[in-house]
């Protein structure tokens, strides 16, 4: 069994759970989180095929990324999550999908939904099993208290790309639901993903509102000509054009931003900041 421990927990978030659980509901109370704690539905209410979702330290994006578990929160739990970030460091496979053992935070354990990860690798012509991409890579990492705050004895698909080009997002998307259809797998998809990195704050917000208008409208390629036409530097466009083939694929039209922001409207510095958004991609 092989075990992932925390890369990130005190620093990304914080390393006591006690601590973490208030970290997590100062965010969704935040003045430019959702305002209130969610309401978690006992029973599965599927409405949304995933969510966009950033993966900065709390303190900056996670009233931001609160938004997203908010609206999560009303539809109860899933049978899986697959959570798909970029790969910042270099390590592991082009598409790493981590097929065995468990995540550990501060929170507990979770377990990988093994057969469903191994399907999908099946199901793809460029995913492969691989643990080395995963064990210091926080895009995956910082998704998993909030899914642990929400739900309880989650199982989930760790998968990082290094590779992120329409042509890999697309055979991605289809293995997914081709491994999902098969096993009859319900799923929610989380593309973590940050915006504009380390721009003055109204480039950040010029810039993003571009990607943000690909993304809404299901636009993958759309999505990633205008990220390489005005060299936004999202760090996880692979995640969300996933998402969004996924979307195409089952006829969705149009997907909701839930909340944007930048680092400079948490912290005051608008010189260089991060763009933030939630994003629903909802099932029909």
């Amino acid at each position: 069994m092989v075990t992932r421990y925390p890369a990130v927990a005190g620093y990304f978030y914080e390393s006591d759970p006690q601590r973490l659980i208030k970290q997590i509901e100062w965010a969704f109370q935040h003045r430019l989180g959702p305002g209130s704690l969610p309401q978690i539905s006992a029973s599965r209410n599927k409405e949304s095929i995933g969510f966009v979702s950033p993966h900065a330290g709390y303190i900056y994006s996670g009233p931001i990324a609160a938004h997203g578990y908010h609206r999560l929160a009303k539809e109860g739990k899933p049978d899986v999550f697959v959570i798909v970030g970029p790969n910042h460091t270099g390590r592991g496979s082009a598409v790493s999908v981590m097929t065995e053992g468990i995540w550990i935070t501060p929170l507990g354990e979770v377990p990988i939904d093994s057969e469903f990860a191994k399907a999908i690798v099946r199901e793809s012509e460029y995913a492969s099993p691989d643990v080395e991409a995963h064990l210091e890579e926080h895009s995956v990492e910082v998704q998993i208290p909030f899914l642990q705050y929400l739900f309880k004895n989650i199982k989930i698909v760790p998968i990082t790309l290094m590779l992120q080009t329409p042509r890999v997002a697309e055979d991605l998307a289809k293995a997914i639901e081709l491994a999902a259809e098969k096993l009859g797998k319900d799923y929610v998809f989380i593309a973590s993903s940050d915006f504009t990195h380390y721009e003055p704050h109204e480039v950040a917000v010029k810039k993003d509102s571009l990607a943000i208008e690909r993304i809404v409208n299901i636009d993958p390629e759309g999505l990633y000509n205008v990220i390489e036409k005005y060299n936004i530097s999202m760090c996880g466009p692979g995640p969300i054009m996933t998402l969004l083939y996924i979307a195409r694929g089952k006829g969705v039209k149009r997907a909701e931003k839930l909340a944007y922001a930048t680092s400079g409207d948490v912290s005051g510095d608008k010189s260089l900041v991060v763009g933030y958004a939630s994003i629903r991609v909802p099932l029909t």
